[in-house]
């Protein structure tokens, strides 16, 4: 299908068969593809098949979507006909009914309790703590050492969600949330699979170890809301917004499990997206050294070597388009999915009733039409008429529409500001020879970490 036939409607119409597609193997489709190398599997299938893409999990009809129009179409005009994809109705096993995994009246009243943590006024306020970690983290690290870059983001970013939002100091047990964290994602392969709900009952050393991870992190999140519940104290984060919010439309405020799933969603995805998108900046950024030059520049001239504050952001338009760049080739949320609740027109095809439906942004953002020489890393592209030449939805690494990432703006001041406090005083190299492999979990992970030389600047 060509792009000028991105145009969708949910009104009966003459409809063709099943949209072209890769032939899968009989009962299983192409379950085994697809979870052996997602990326290539998806982007394969763009490339060979276009726009849009029919082919089979198991039993499970599914819909890669590659256009700007047919993406906003189900993100946003459509966005009531569908909820999310099977791997995030599973997360409520660890997860409960957060903002990621709610849906209906449920996810917008928690919404609205939830936004105002994230008000502009609110996140220019967090500026300040996002430098003084990201200062911490960089005076500990000593010259010519290695740097396992991809852990250390990991570390600074939860230390940031947890101050910000939670008002709590969770560095001592970084190391253990860490693992904890780690062995979730690397479960989530498990919770697509159409098997998932046979192998969670088997007593298996996986299944074990995800549970245990699951309860070390509800621990921590448990003392984190007792802590301040014994001490009653107003604290203006959002961990007290949720303990003491009232839905404006009616409904009360939120019980102690609402308040739980809110924090623990908040508490993994706020820090694992921006670690990943810092982590591959810092990779791409020592693979190509004239944005590395550019960027140092624009710092050294702005900050002088003072800190930078949240009101510097706006004057560090070249560090901005450095990590928009980053996220452009390296997205940490590499596929979005959803499920259709009644049948739908992408004429002439019609997508039946329970069908999943993907969308990738690693693939979309790689395709030529919207990004020339789509492998190459230019900061450039980023320019507002670069922008304004593009289809909205050509780039979408937050999502889009109701469900779009509420921490948007947290996590574009959290990148800016993380990335000009360390590259003021670090230069970052990678190890020679280090296979450099993105592993599709939940997030776009390195598969091999990302160790790196750090040389010190000034």
């Amino acid at each position: 299908m060509s792009s000028t036939q991105a145009a969708t409607k949910t009104v009966a119409v003459p409809t063709a068969p099943w949209p072209p597609g890769p032939r899968g193997l009989p009962g299983i489709g192409h379950l085994w593809s697809f979870r052996r190398d997602p990326l290539r599997f998806l982007q394969e299938s763009a490339r060979r098949y276009g726009d849009l893409v029919h082919f089979t999990i198991a039993s499970q009809h599914v819909f890669l979507l590659n256009h700007p129009a047919y993406i906003q179409d189900v993100l946003v005009t459509h966005h009531r006909n569908f909820v999310k994809g099977r791997g995030l109705e599973r997360a409520k096993d660890f997860l409960g009914e957060g903002l990621l995994t709610s849906e209906g009246e449920l996810h917008r009243r928690q919404r609205r309790l939830v936004q105002p943590a994230f008000h502009r006024q609110r996140i220019a306020a967090y500026g300040a703590v996002m430098v003084e970690y990201a200062a911490r983290t960089r005076a500990r690290w000593q010259e010519g050492a290695r740097i396992d870059i991809a852990q250390e983001m990991m570390r600074l970013t939860l230390a940031v969600v947890t101050k910000t939002l939670f008002d709590a100091e969770v560095e001592a047990e970084a190391s253990a949330v860490g693992a904890a964290i780690t062995t979730l994602m690397e479960g989530w392969p498990r919770l697509m699979s159409p098997f998932y709900p046979v192998w969670k009952r088997l007593p298996l050393p996986s299944t074990r170890r995800l549970a245990e991870a699951g309860a070390r992190l509800d621990a921590i999140i448990h003392q984190i809301i007792s802590e301040r519940r014994r001490s009653g104290a107003d604290r203006g984060d959002l961990l007290s917004m949720l303990l003491l919010a009232q839905d404006e439309e009616g409904g009360g405020g939120m019980t102690d499990k609402q308040v739980r799933d809110e924090a623990m969603t908040l508490f993994l995805a706020g820090h694992e997206t921006t670690a990943n998108a810092l982590t591959w900046t810092w990779y791409l950024l020592s693979q190509h050294p004239q944005v590395d030059a550019q960027l140092y520049a624009e710092l050294d001239r702005v900050l002088a070597g003072r800190l930078p504050t949240a009101d510097d952001v706006p004057q560090l338009p070249y560090t901005r388009m450095v990590f928009a760049e980053s996220m452009r080739l390296y997205p940490p949320a590499w596929v979005l999915g959803r499920r259709a609740l009644e049948a739908y027109e992408i004429p002439p095809y019609t997508i039946p009733a329970n069908a999943l439906l993907l969308m990738s942004p690693y693939v979309v953002h790689r395709d030529p039409r919207y990004f020339s020489d789509p492998d190459r890393f230019d900061p450039q592209r980023w320019t507002p008429e670069a922008q304004a030449e593009r289809p909205k939805f050509a780039y979408f690494p937050f999502g889009g529409g109701p469900r779009q990432c509420i921490g948007e703006a947290f996590a574009w001041m959290e990148g800016v500001l993380l990335l000009a406090t360390i590259a003021q005083r670090w230069r970052l190299r990678l190890v020679p020879g280090h296979p450099v492999v993105p592993h599709p979990l939940v997030t776009l992970r390195p598969k091999y970490g990302m160790p790196m030389i750090g040389e010190r600047r000034g």
